[in-house]
């Protein structure tokens, strides 16, 4: 018996990195959960991996229509549930000057709007007394060069959490942001980086951060426990989880 045995639980973008680190630790913790994603690849070796233990859900958090079926079928598979995590993002790093209208809309629909109808939609299947808790990004509140756009949807969701924690607080439910700094995922968080450009994105994350090394999707999946389940006292907060870089 886990400490999470009988707790059911929401995952979006768990097929990989921070999302798969994070459900491993709610089901490894005895908790019973539902995981979403976009990649056939990525569902299916998620299935594989996971086994019956877990319910695999293919939805785009960019289309209102997935976000729509997702709430069925976790109203199905679940019924009520104790924790959300909003987790699904995109990333692709450019510079102000060559960021497209289609990159622009891909950012924003994946990690802003996406995010927010993800939790109206959710929210009501959330019981009394639940969480929610959205992955932001250490680059909500930097100006690291090629992440304006990546940086902007951040910071609106950062804003969510503090309206959504305020709104929801009638019903118990707490809402808190995690935001990671470098983490140690297939392709540290970077759409279509090539392994080269992981290596180096690596490095440097080893030379800015503080602590001198990047975080693992563990250490990550850990705080987004907590925030879930035992900061009892905590809502509309951002937790930094990035070895001291936006703090020091």
């Amino acid at each position: 018996m886990g400490r999470y045995s009988g707790k059911k639980a929401v995952v979006t973008g768990g097929t990989a990195g921070i999302g798969l680190a994070t459900v491993k630790a709610l089901l490894g913790e005895g908790a019973e959960v539902l995981l979403s994603g976009r990649n056939a690849q990525g569902l299916e070796a998620a299935r594989r991996e996971l086994g019956p233990r877990a319910h695999v859900a293919r939805s785009d958090t960019a289309s209102l229509t997935d976000i729509d079926a997702l709430a069925s079928r976790v109203k199905e598979a679940l019924g009520e549930v104790d924790l959300v995590v909003v987790n699904a993002g995109y990333a692709k790093l450019g510079m102000f000057a060559g960021v497209t209208e289609a990159e622009y809309d891909q950012t924003f629909g994946v990690n802003t709007k996406g995010a927010f109808f993800t939790a109206q939609k959710l929210a009501p299947l959330v019981r009394e007394g639940g969480a929610f808790v959205f992955v932001t990004s250490v680059a909500d509140e930097s100006g690291y060069p090629g992440m304006s756009a990546y940086a902007g949807s951040k910071a609106a969701v950062r804003s969510f959490v503090r309206v959504l924690g305020s709104e929801l607080l009638p019903r118990g439910i707490r809402v808190n942001a995690l935001s990671p700094g470098f983490t140690k995922t297939p392709t540290l968080g970077v759409h279509g980086a090539t392994p080269e450009e992981v290596a180096a994105f690596e490095k440097e994350g080893e030379h800015v951060t503080p602590m001198k090394r990047i975080g693992s999707a563990d250490e990550v999946a850990r705080a987004a426990l907590f925030l879930g389940f035992e900061a009892t006292f905590t809502t509309g907060a951002e937790l930094p989880v990035d070895g001291g870089l936006s703090q020091l």
